[in-house]
């Protein structure tokens, strides 16, 4: 016996191989391999049937490796080697290969193909390399491009070994500087959850079938390699009551500061014959990971189970509002709107939601999203009526919906597992976005004592899969049982949206609402809908120049280009403390009533993020009143920072801030560079003055 080592015995540590498994060449670094026990791959000949595998003696066909054209096959333990000498006897196999786990990496396999890489050394030539390719049977295949004198190879049905193998003795020829066979190993799905009912949740992430048009779900599971959500982040669901004794709204830290203000007490439960819409709203945003039931957009994320009152009066909103703040509510999610046709909000009600919007979350604002309403009317805006039972709405009628157009709040239509708009979805350029949701008839109905009045129907079928959720235990809710396939509206598309905001906080606690929602708005899927609505015969979903769309808002979320969003931003909006500044002391006259009005520019060179904005005034007019000043930004967005309440003041020396004037935290997250401008308009005539100087200091 040879006391000779051959140095293709030794992996490149000076380990022997045969101590170590198999290795596998891959980018300069080698990795253990270990055979698989109980599993093999086999390349047919052209002439067999494929229909036949499952008729085979040596093994038990599993499925198709396509792009390999390889057949995966199981055996009983202990029968590998046997199954596969079998197989390589059969006339209709053309190679038979092991599959390889990678070590300390379960679950890992890893099947090989046909093809090596090889890259020489410059100094070799062809003579040289087609010596070598013939030496081990390799067939040359192609060049790679980009990488000088590296082939692709195929191995010869001819050769002795396996192309791991091959790879590892190419390695140790010092005419070759890399060697890598090429392998399969599968793709990882992105997380998926172990609850057993996941399959039906299809808007958080499916891969095609009935009535499920392609990227209709939020892609969530992209979003779930991020994360999950965490406890800190606490979403507050505003609803009728909920059933904490469901086992998906259950865990350790999982509800927070819950409130009834209908009963005045702290336990939210459903009456007797109460349906729990908040159960499904809740189970949609939040419900827990546990192994059973369904898992929520934000499954890591807290539950602030707020019961309301059933009446929509001040008080009661500013309860709302004013617990969710008081108690650390990350995300505000309302399912409800008022029961009219038209209804402007209360003083009291606007200023506790702008509270909540710009002292919630320490400053920070809370995110709050109320759903667009299942009328298939605007939210904003007037529809000429008609065919209403005994003629309830009639002619051109103004419809509002307060709590939607609030300027904090995220309004959030609803879209169908087809990529359609849901019939009943409202609309109007103050929806921010959309998301999945059921399709049905428009839901808007009037009672009367002894009369039920309903909406025109719509004589056609509507396509589109309900939303699978939570439920009430038992035979009450929505389904016998406890879940429901059937809820919708675009009360079940806000609570997606909800989950979304709260898993995009937990990858990046820093962000404001604000920031919040433009994210959701800029990673949205700009999802096409060129068919007429069936009721109203309205065409309004496509976008506008500034990428808006009536029906869709600025498109349909995408977790996971929101969170990924959210976690860039990180290292920005941890990064603070720097600021720029510019001023300009040229004195200007205000052009008396004249709506183009004068501006005065500040050119910033640095670029940083804008966290926070100051703008300082000087300003000498004898009738402020007279006055509106806004704040241009580089991308021509506007912001009004002074409307006409000022009367009959002549002086103006004052500074804006977000804190004290929240409408500027629309420039959040913007570059720094560019050209700012103040924009001054008067309005009424004879009063006349001028600016003096402004300040602008740009923080981040």
């Amino acid at each position: 016996m040879s006391d000779r080592v051959n140095s293709s015995d030794f992996s490149t540590t000076g380990v022997p191989v045969s101590n170590q498994g198999v290795v596998l060449q891959r980018g300069g670094e080698e990795l253990i391999l270990e055979k698989a026990l109980y599993r093999f791959t086999i390349r047919l000949t052209a002439d067999f049937e494929r229909s036949q595998l499952s008729q085979v003696s040596w093994g038990v066909w599993r499925r198709t490796i396509p792009k390999a054209q390889l057949e995966l096959f199981t055996v009983v333990p202990g029968q590998l080697e046997v199954a596969m000498s079998q197989a390589r006897a059969d006339e209709n196999v053309a190679f038979a290969s092991h599959v390889y786990k990678i070590k300390d990496n379960p679950g890992s396999f890893v099947y090989l193909s046909d093809q090596i890489t090889i890259q020489f050394a410059s100094w070799v030539d062809n003579a040289k390399i087609n010596a070598i390719a013939t030496t081990f049977r390799l067939v040359p295949d192609k060049p790679v491009l980009g990488l000088p004198n590296t082939f692709v190879f195929l191995v010869s049905k001819q050769a002795t070994e396996n192309p791991i193998k091959i790879a590892n003795q190419l390695s140790a020829l010092p005419e070759v500087l890399a060697a890598e066979p090429n392998i399969f190993i599968q793709q990882e799905p992105h997380y998926k959850p172990r609850d057993p009912l996941y399959p039906r949740q299809w808007y958080l992430n499916h891969n095609g079938g009935n009535q499920l048009a392609a990227g209709s779900h939020i892609a969530v599971e992209k979003a779930w390699d991020i994360t999950r959500g965490v406890r800190s982040v606490v979403v507050a669901v505003v609803d009728d009551s909920f059933d904490l004794n469901h086992p998906d709204l259950q865990g350790i830290g999982k509800i927070v500061a819950p409130r009834d203000l209908k009963e005045n007490d702290f336990l939210p439960l459903p009456d007797t014959k109460e349906t729990s819409h908040g159960t499904a709203c809740a189970g949609i945003a939040l419900a827990e990971e546990n192994g059973t039931g369904i898992v929520g957009v934000a499954p890591g994320c807290a539950l602030m189970p707020i019961r309301t009152t059933g009446f929509l009066d001040d008080e009661s909103i500013e309860d709302i509002f004013d617990w969710a703040i008081k108690n650390g509510a990350s995300v505000i999610s309302c399912s409800w709107g008022a029961s009219a046709v038209y209804f402007p909000l209360s003083l009291r009600q606007r200023a506790a939601m702008t509270r909540a919007a710009t002292n919630g979350r320490n400053g920070k604002g809370c995110v709050i999203l109320f759903a667009a309403g299942n009328a298939n009317r605007p939210i904003d805006g007037t529809v000429n009526e008609r065919n209403w039972p005994k003629n309830i709405l009639e002619g051109d009628t103004a419809w509002l919906s307060g709590f939607t157009i609030h300027p904090d709040v995220i309004a959030v239509a609803a879209a169908t597992s087809l990529n359609k708009k849901a019939a009943y979805s409202n609309w109007g350029t103050n929806i921010s976005v959309c998301a999945p949701s059921n399709n049905a008839p428009p839901g808007m109905w009037f009672q009367e004592t002894g009369f039920v009045y309903t909406q025109p129907a719509i004589a056609t079928s509507l396509n589109g899969l309900g939303m699978f959720t939570s439920d009430q235990l038992g035979v009450a809710g929505y389904d016998p049982g406890d879940f429901t396939g059937n809820f919708g509206g675009t009360s079940s598309a806000t609570p997606v949206v909800a989950g979304l905001a709260a898993l995009m906080l937990s990858a990046n606690p820093n962000l404001t609402a604000q920031q919040v929602k433009r994210i959701l708005q800029e990673t949205a899927d700009k999802i096409v809908d060129s068919d007429s609505d069936p009721q109203l015969g309205l065409s309004e979903g496509t976008y506008d120049s500034n990428g808006h769309s009536q029906w869709f808002g600025y498109g349909k979320v995408n977790a996971a280009k929101a969170v990924q969003a959210a976690q860039q931003l990180l290292a920005v909006t941890s990064n603070s403390g720097r600021q720029v500044r510019g001023e300009n002391k040229n004195p200007v006259a205000i052009p008396d009533s004249n709506l183009q009005g004068v501006k005065s520019a500040i050119a910033i060179a640095e670029t940083i993020t804008v966290q926070d904005i100051q703008v300082t005034l000087n300003i000498s007019h004898d009738f402020l009143g007279d006055l509106e000043v806004y704040l241009i930004a580089p991308n021509n967005q506007p912001v009004l920072l002074q409307n006409r309440t000022l009367g009959r003041r002549t002086n103006l020396q004052t500074t804006y801030t977000m804190r004290s004037h929240p409408a500027l935290k629309q420039l959040l997250s913007l570059s720094s560079q560019g050209r700012w401008q103040l924009w001054i308009i008067d309005y009424t005539p004879q009063d006349v003055g001028r600016l003096n100087t402004w300040e602008l200091v740009i923080s981040q």
